[in-house]
């Protein structure tokens, strides 16, 4: 029997190992970035986890789910960051090599960073200070928790950008 739990224990760990790495470099630059008009930086934190947001667009009620499990009663404040602000404004999903943008959970000192290479946006979890924090599958902190919301919301959400502004240039399509 602790044969059988010992080697439980090893998958556990090499399983949890593929799932724990963020897909890119934490920005050490961060700090420099131009800060973004959201809907949500608008409000200034994210609704608290016992707030009804059933009235909200799906992509924000999931948005807020996604962040109460990595804090449960809400994340609070919160700030969109950048180092290509014209690209962003542009709100059409084309950034050049390198581009970077930042969800900053403030209270949790958590960064959530997309960064566009060869044109397709990849993701990381870092904590202020650098530490990779994508290691708690399930809860919004790994990079494919990222890019499920980041490309299932297609009316929101195009090459790893996500606005409500999209909407209407993707319909123009």
């Amino acid at each position: 029997m602790k044969f059988l739990l010992k080697i439980t224990y090893i998958v556990i760990i090499l399983v949890s190992s593929v799932y724990s790495k963020s897909e890119v470099d934490y920005p050490k630059d961060w700090k420099t970035f131009s800060s973004v008009e959201t809907p949500l930086t608008l409000i200034g934190s994210l609704p608290g986890c016992d707030a009804d947001v059933s009235a909200l667009s799906e992509i924000y009620q999931e948005t807020i789910a996604t962040y109460c499990a990595a804090k449960p009663g809400g994340p609070g404040e919160i700030a969109v960051l950048t180092n290509n602000i014209e690209a962003y404004k542009n709100r059409n999903g084309i950034f050049k090599d390198g581009s970077v943008s930042v969800f900053h959970l403030v209270e949790l000192k958590v960064l959530f960073v997309t960064q566009w290479k060869n044109n397709s946006p990849y993701y990381g979890i870092f904590t202020e200070d650098g530490q990779d924090a994508s290691n708690t599958r399930g809860s919004g902190l790994h990079p494919q928790d990222c890019r499920s919301c980041h490309t299932g919301y297609k009316s929101y959400c195009f090459n790893g950008q996500c606005s409500s502004f999209l909407k209407t240039i993707t319909n123009q399509k």
